[in-house]
């Protein structure tokens, strides 16, 4: 029985329906993204523009008397932040010399699913790379956590080495610089100095309380370790392990925490060869009410019909994304460095 483009359709609409679920598991910022409330959609728009409140909008005057006149001068503390989308697609591909030499619906069907998690992977793991490490050769329009520009990370990197108040990355247009002295702008950041089991469980909760202090809402729900870092956390904390449930992976399997926040390894947490002594980063602090990625609702992994590709005998269909990581409020977020030598 002959294979139609349609049934190739409709197979594939299917499949990816469980890829999609899937395409967020098994990498900790992607699936907390999802189960934490860091997914946002959004219906259209050329850009993405957050208003930020980095000014205060009047003046408080105090009233000993009564009769003090009172200050009504205002101004808008608004700042709108824009964010340029990053769009990328990858095909999926069979063959008419594969087809003839896998004869059977079932056979070409099982292609079609091992072509199709083979894209999804590739986009899962690229995604991630570029927003944990700035390290994506290929969506370089996605914005990145990696803002050590000493090493690989961008000058539009959302975390930064420096102390709070000398951070100089442009964040969505605005500059960090330009509101040193507004505490939603400049993301906490902590320095194990090389040394985490002397120094490494201070910062972490420096980091914590510091953001947790200027958070407008939510708390740090999510620490995303180097291995190296994930290794010295887990040794320094041996004796004193506790677990919690984070319900939605695997099945209930326990995963290690830090002050209710989970805590987990991601290999793609960068190294910023390059950079000062001590600069790689060997934690990122997540608030997800701070930080969100917006998937545009009509491309998200958007999938079109197969066609015949015009020059070759092959069948293709692509799979379309839209997608950026965009910041509401840095201050809420955190960066530990110095942490991968115990």
């Amino acid at each position: 029985m002959a294979i139609t483009n349609d049934l190739l359709s409709s197979t594939l609409y299917s499949i990816r329906e469980s890829f999609v679920d899937e395409l967020y598991k098994k990498v900790p910022f992607l699936d907390h993204a999802r189960t934490m409330g860091g997914i946002e959609m959004e219906d259209g728009g050329i850009k993405i523009q957050r208003p930020l409140a980095l000014a205060e909008h009047s003046s408080i005057t105090q009233l000993p008397t009564g009769y003090e006149p009172v200050n009504i001068a205002v101004s808008d503390p608004l700042r709108p932040a824009v964010y340029d989308w990053c769009d990328y697609v990858a095909p999926v591909v069979i063959t008419q010399k594969e087809e003839l030499e896998n004869r059977g619906a079932k056979a070409i069907i099982k292609i079609l699913e091992a072509r199709t998690k083979s894209v999804f992977g590739l986009l899962k793991r690229e995604c991630n790379k570029q927003i944990l490490g700035n390290a994506s050769l290929i969506l370089t329009d996605l914005n990145t956590l990696n803002g050590n520009t000493g090493g690989s990370g961008s000058a539009t990197g959302f975390l930064e080495e420096n102390d709070v108040g000398l951070q100089t990355n442009v964040i969505g247009g605005i500059s960090k610089a330009t509101y040193a002295a507004t505490r939603g702008w400049q993301n906490q950041v902590g320095n194990a100095a090389g040394a985490f089991s002397t120094n490494g469980l201070a910062a972490m909760n420096q980091i914590y309380l510091n953001a947790n202090a200027v958070a407008p809402m939510g708390d740090i729900g999510l620490i995303i370790a180097s291995i190296d870092a994930m290794a010295n956390y887990k040794r320094v904390l041996q004796a004193q392990e506790r677990y919690i449930d984070p319900k939605v992976l695997d099945g209930g399997r326990m995963a290690l925490a830090f002050a209710g926040a989970l805590v987990e390894q991601d290999a793609d947490m960068p190294a910023n060869a390059g950079g000062a002594a001590n600069d790689e980063y060997s934690m990122y602090f997540i608030n997800f009410d701070a930080l969100k990625l917006v998937i545009m609702e009509d491309a998200d992994y958007a999938i079109s019909d197969f066609v015949h590709d015009i020059g070759s005998t092959a069948r293709v269909a692509k799979v379309y994304h839209k997608e950026q990581l965009i910041a509401d409020h840095l201050g809420s977020l955190g960066v530990l460095y110095g942490g991968n030598t115990y």
